[in-house]
């Protein structure tokens, strides 16, 4: 699990004074990478890996209540389900109690071959997120 903090500022809402929606998708983003600074970051993990990225395949979100200047929003990041391609995030936000948002990334691990680009195997990103070894 990985928590991270968030000021929502003016310049982040919109004229009706609630957090334009592409923010989430930031602060969701953010948390993410929190999460690989554990580890290094993404450019440390994708070197090890020989990987190009690891990059979103699917994102969505449900806006629950909004967000407006001066809240403090906390978002946290749950591993939902490893796939052999993929891992599905979960992710929610609250400013104290109350829930702002909830939203899922499904990510892929990507990789250059001779066709391309494409989704490698999960494993190795999964031994290292959760047992905090090099895969």
């Amino acid at each position: 699990m990985q928590q991270s903090s968030f000021n929502v500022r003016f310049g982040d809402c919109d004229p009706a004074g609630i957090s334009f929606y592409p923010n989430t998708f930031r602060w969701i983003d953010a948390t993410f990478h929190d999460l690989l600074k554990n580890f290094g970051g993404h450019a440390i993990l994708c070197e090890k890996l020989d990987a190009k990225g690891l990059g979103l395949a699917s994102a969505d979100a449900q806006f629950r209540s909004p967000l407006t200047d001066g809240d403090l929003l906390r978002v946290t990041l749950e591993i939902e389900k490893w796939g052999p391609r993929s891992v599905t995030i979960r992710y929610t936000g609250h400013v104290g109690s109350r829930l702002a948002f909830e939203a899922t990334e499904v990510r892929c691990l990507f990789k250059t071959g001779e066709r391309g680009v494409f989704a490698a195997p999960m494993d190795a990103v999964r031994k290292i997120l959760e047992e905090g070894t090099d895969g």
